[in-house]
């Protein structure tokens, strides 16, 4: 199939490129939700009712009795950062951007929506489809509030698929995780009060500066010294905050950093020793700490028997040359906190093209993608349905 030539080519092009010219940050998406309900309401599917939250949106198609409940996960939520591609679908709302594909991917299972309801695949398909639009994946904390709402009940969800753009693969490939897909991803963060004084006398004052800098260096041991060599894992300080001139030594000084893992084991062991280094300069170096560490999203394990079948079903449509496994990767996804519910995996959809100047990588200001690769994620979604709930081959 040429995918340049599918028959909703325009369509998804031009649905996507409004989503993209009117991006929202996390827990602002009003006008995309309000589109998006519009849509799936046009469709004549009915919209689950959100208790208490106000963005993100659920639609349930249902087919024959019985049967089960498949959820088919899109995230809605922009960046903070202004657009500088010059095309004609540019943002319009000014230092936001979807860069990391988002409107892609609610496109893409929009189209999964329309294509299902036209051509009247629902009416041989025995259970429910739910379409679930996820606010707030940027922050990591959309898929809690959309799970807390009641996305994954009324009716219980059985399995659930996602997917995400991918820039590093060109369009017409896709990629699936045999197991583990993400990283976890919590932060920390430290503050250290010392005693303000001249830069000159440093006997006389208890310096946060060179505490933070042992921190650093010590924190960094963690990975290379408490960590099998054969996991992976990453610590990184990313705000190192103190001081105001080069001749004072300033009260206090802010540290915060990211961590990732592949394992909840190698995610305690980090937990305990980033807190251990932490309250020992107290002692060491004589000054005040305020350590928190804040779990965010968990790791992203995907189901092998969910993968598997959602893998082939891929090779169905684009061929055995353009489907493969790739490793996992140190990014964090929120995704984790339904696969952690219910059975699930996720596809990286590419979408590089380098004759079109499509090349560069997510959450850059000149990310964009080759539109092919909204018709061969809609493809692949919607034989993944028609494999799960029964419609059988087309």
């Amino acid at each position: 199939m040429n995918f340049n030539e599918h028959p909703m080519y325009d369509w998804l092009s031009e649905t996507r490129r409004d989503f993209h010219m009117h991006p929202e940050l996390s827990l602002e998406e009003f006008q995309t939700t309000n589109k998006i309900k519009k849509i799936l309401s046009n469709m004549g599917i009915t919209l689950q009712d959100l208790p208490n939250l106000e963005v993100g949106a659920v639609g349930i198609a249902s087919g024959n009795s019985g049967g089960k409940t498949l959820a088919l996960r899109a995230d809605i939520d922009a960046l903070p950062m202004a657009e500088l591609n010059d095309v004609s679908y540019k943002s319009k709302n000014e230092g936001v951007m979807h860069s990391c594909g988002h409107d892609c991917h609610t496109t893409i299972i929009l189209g999964v929506a329309k294509k299902i309801m036209e051509e009247k695949i629902i009416d041989q398909l025995s259970g429910k489809i739910k379409f679930l639009f996820q606010p707030a994946e940027e922050r990591a904390s959309g898929a809690e509030l959309i799970i807390k709402a009641g996305a994954l009940e009324n009716p219980p969800v059985d399995r659930i698929l996602g997917a995400h753009m991918n820039s590093d693969m060109p369009v017409g490939q896709v990629g699936f995780f045999k197991s583990v897909s993400h990283a976890s991803a919590d932060t920390f963060r430290l503050a250290i009060k010392g005693k303000g004084v001249h830069g000159a006398y440093p006997h006389s004052g208890i310096d946060p500066i060179v505490a933070g800098a042992h921190f650093v260096s010590s924190v960094q041991t963690i990975v290379g010294r408490n960590i099998d060599p054969t996991d992976s894992a990453v610590v990184t300080v990313g705000q190192f905050q103190a001081g105001t001139a080069p001749n004072i030594i300033p009260e206090q000084a802010l540290l915060t950093g990211t961590v990732r893992a592949f394992k909840d084991e190698v995610r305690e062991m980090i937990m305990l020793r980033l807190t251990e280094i932490a309250e020992s300069l107290e002692k060491a170096f004589k000054v005040e700490v305020d350590y928190e560490y804040i779990e965010g999203v968990p790791i992203v394990t995907n189901d092998k028997t969910v993968t598997a079948e959602f893998f082939e079903t891929a090779v169905k449509i684009l061929g055995e040359e353009n489907v493969y496994y790739m490793e996992p990767q140190m990014g964090g996804e929120d995704f984790g906190l339904y696969t952690q519910r219910v059975p699930g995996t996720f596809m990286r959809i590419g979408c590089r093209n380098p004759e079109k100047g499509i090349v560069h990588k997510g959450h850059s200001p000149y990310f964009d993608v080759d539109e092919a690769s909204l018709a061969i994620g809609v493809e692949i979604f919607t034989e993944a349905v028609r494999a799960y709930l029964g419609a059988g081959d087309r």
